[in-house]
């Protein structure tokens, strides 16, 4: 884009275009049209692209699905070996507003969730990266490495000390939730 200044102070734009698009951009664009013809936002734009990076590295599968509150991720997340976690799978729930990935998105464990001290029978999930620790720069799969990791690093396969009392009282939103991340060690 090259500026210069025309008459009475009016800057004119001139606009250099290349004649063919760079065919990564040309599948991105394709990828992301919608059936009104329209580019999708942004939000849908990156989850396109963390989508096919996460099937090309082919760690986690993934299933996605549009709501009318936003889109919606299943993740199957396998435990490690040599873990309290071996051989179990377990589905994490992404749902993305279109405030990703300057928000968090809401996730969670579906049923059955992991017994884990970090972990609630609702499938909320008490660890700071999906909420106060949130950054942009975070990914589905690094939250998915980050979960794994803690799920890891158990020392014992035993639900939150306060577990039924939070799940009485909590909103079906963990986001709606004041957590306080203290313990480090599980």
């Amino acid at each position: 884009r090259r500026g210069r200044r025309g008459g009475a102070g009016v800057v004119v734009l001139s606009f250099l275009v290349a004649k063919k698009p760079h065919p990564t951009r040309r599948r991105l664009q394709s990828l992301t049209r919608q059936g009104s013809g329209e580019m999708a936002t942004r939000s849908q734009k990156r989850l396109l692209r963390e989508k096919a990076d996460m099937e090309k590295a082919g760690m986690f599968a993934v299933e996605t699905i549009q709501t009318p509150a936003g889109v919606r991720w299943f993740v199957a997340v396998k435990g490690a070996d040599a873990t309290f976690y071996q051989g179990e799978t377990f589905r994490l729930q992404f749902t993305f507003s279109e405030e990703y990935p300057i928000e968090a998105p809401e996730v969670i464990f579906l049923q059955p969730a992991p017994v884990h001290p970090h972990i609630y029978s609702n499938g909320h999930i008490c660890l700071s990266i999906l909420y106060d620790g949130w950054s942009p720069a975070l990914r589905v799969d690094s939250v998915c490495m980050s979960i794994l990791s803690m799920l890891s690093s158990a020392e014992a396969k035993k639900p939150p000390v306060d577990n039924d009392s939070y799940v009485r009282n909590c909103s079906s939103n963990p986001k709606a939730t004041k957590w306080d991340f203290h313990d480090t060690k599980v």
